[in-house]
């Protein structure tokens, strides 16, 4: 499989034009993907819409705070959020991590030191992100390639709307997710929950991954409430028999539980 250069993808978000400006150059100077935004309204849209790896966030915002920033992402996200605020006062620092920050630079701050609290707080968000790849005995889900392999080793090609649900439900295996976790991670909490586009898109997937998609496997529906991805855990029935599988990576892989190994996140 062809490799693949993994970018960060980083939401900034300060009222300040130069503070931006600067993280910009910088940051995209050393490899980073940068989304920017002024306000707070602002920067909770594109973390919807663009799906950032990490967020680096003024806490004195005009009008909605840093503080109802961070409080507005945890209801639905547990992307990093890294606070830039010129307040050092202890008080701000304890009320900034306990609504949900991950760490805390004062301005101003150098740029060696601002990276390395970065690369930390990615460092530290693979212990709760899951890995970047879901084997099993039928496909394999390759998120740092962002692709599909069947174990005929041929591509499966998913739409981003379908790659986003397969990439959330593969990403809490055995657990149920419900339709309003589902809309809030694909499409975002401003999004109304429509069961019939989620039926719509379920149905889609299954085509694709499922070797009997009248009878799901892996993502299986639990009525009226959501979904949840099984993986191989359970050996198949008569009736439910595994497609066969070649030798090598997949046939080697088939025999035990799906292995997953974080090797980034991309786009």
């Amino acid at each position: 499989m062809r490799g693949c250069l993994v970018v960060i993808r980083v939401l900034v978000v300060d009222d300040e034009r130069q503070i931006r400006r600067a993280l910009l150059l910088n940051l995209r100077a050393r490899g980073y993907e940068i989304v920017e935004a002024a306000t707070g309204e602002a920067a909770i849209r594109l973390a919807a819409s663009e799906h950032p790896d990490l967020v680096l966030l003024d806490l004195g915002l005009p009008g909605m705070t840093g503080l109802d920033v961070i409080t507005a992402l945890r209801g639905w996200t547990q992307v990093p959020i890294i606070v830039l605020t010129v307040r050092d006062d202890e008080r701000a620092k304890v009320l900034a991590l306990d609504a949900g920050a991950d760490d805390y630079v004062t301005k101003p701050f150098g740029m060696d030191e601002l990276l390395a609290r970065l690369r930390a707080a990615m460092r530290r968000s693979t212990s709760v992100a899951q890995e970047a790849t879901v084997v099993t005995s039928a496909w394999m889900l390759d998120r740092s390639a962002h692709t599909v392999t069947g174990n005929d080793h041929e591509p499966i090609r998913l739409t981003p709307t379908e790659w986003a649900i397969a990439d959330h439900l593969t990403r809490h295996p055995h657990r149920l997710v419900t339709q309003r976790q589902l809309v809030d991670a694909v499409w975002g909490p401003t999004y109304e929950p429509d069961a019939n586009l989620l039926r719509v898109h379920l149905a889609h997937i299954r085509r694709k991954l499922e070797p009997d998609a009248t009878r799901p496997r892996y993502f299986i529906t639990e009525p009226g409430v959501g979904y949840r991805f099984e993986p191989d855990a359970v050996a198949p029935t008569d009736g439910d028999r595994r497609p066969a599988l070649r030798g090598g990576y997949f046939g080697a892989m088939a025999q035990r539980p799906p292995v997953l190994h974080w090797v980034g996140w991309a786009r």
